[in-house]
This record gives C-alpha cells, structure tokens and sequence, in this order.
C-alpha cells in the first residue's frame, strides 16, 4: 500500500488539519476493517441519514450509543448469564463488540431504537444560521462626497 505524506497540505492550509487527520487515518495501514457486527449507512435526505447495525441476540440493555465530539460510539456487552450452556453449533455472535464512526462537522444523534434485531440509529445535519449561504443586497452606490479643503 502506498503511503502519503500530508505535510505540503499542512504547510499550505490553515483550518484543514482536521481533513489532513481524516486522510492519515482513512489511508493510514494500522486501520483494521472490521466486519463485526455488519451495518449499513443509509442517506434517507439531504441533511438526514441512518446508521442500521445487526445486533441479533444483544438486548437495549446491553447496547450502549455514544456521541462524543464528532464521534458515534456503538458498543454491546452481553450481560454474563448465571448458567453455562452447551451448544452443539454456535452461529449467532452475541461478543462484545465497539464500533465508531466519524461524524461530519454539525452531525448530531436524533434518536436510537431497537427493533427484530437490528439497532437504527438516525443521525441529522444541522449547519448552523452563520453557516448558511446568504443573499446579500446590492444597493444603488451615492455619489461619492466632495472633500473639502
């Protein structure tokens, strides 16, 4: 795998280091690929989206949803179960399991539910009024003022 380096980017840009940081880490080699639980990132309108995880034999009480900053922390534990069964085949992961994803700037968690097994999780964009493209009024210029001497 090629490796880039970032650092003209850096030298070059102010306020980007944040994509710089995203940048390393997406094409940084120590990034593993995990692939449990599977989950699927929905686009369900222009500002809103949603997170859908296969969390089969896990129950609410033993999910947990974290945003902290620009991060969304899934995580599951199976509470420990008094009586050890024996499986004869044993196909459905119930382990513990934390997944994060990097949220965009102004991304925040509306809301979380659990249903047939699966754990949604909608997420919203809000930019705030500052941000917001604006029209600006063109006036007729005066005429300009005589300066006195």
């Amino acid at each position: 795998m090629r490796a880039y380096d970032f650092t003209p980017l850096h030298r070059a840009t102010v306020g980007f280091d944040r994509v710089a940081d995203l940048m390393d880490r997406v094409l940084s080699a120590e990034v593993t690929n995990s692939t449990y639980p599977p989950y699927n990132i929905e686009r369900t309108s222009d500002d809103e989206y949603r997170i859908s995880v296969a969390v089969a034999g896990f129950s609410e009480g033993d999910l947990s949803v974290e945003q902290r900053e620009n991060a969304l922390i899934v995580s599951a534990k199976k509470a420990d179960e008094g009586e050890k069964t024996t499986y004869l085949h044993r196909g459905i992961a119930t382990r513990a399991f934390e997944k994060r994803f990097h949220l965009a700037d102004h991304v925040r968690v509306t809301s979380a539910t659990h249903a047939d097994g699966m754990l949604h999780i909608e997420l919203t964009r809000e930019v705030p009024e500052a941000l917001k493209p604006r029209q600006i009024a063109i006036s007729k210029a005066s005429e300009p003022k005589a300066i006195e001497a």
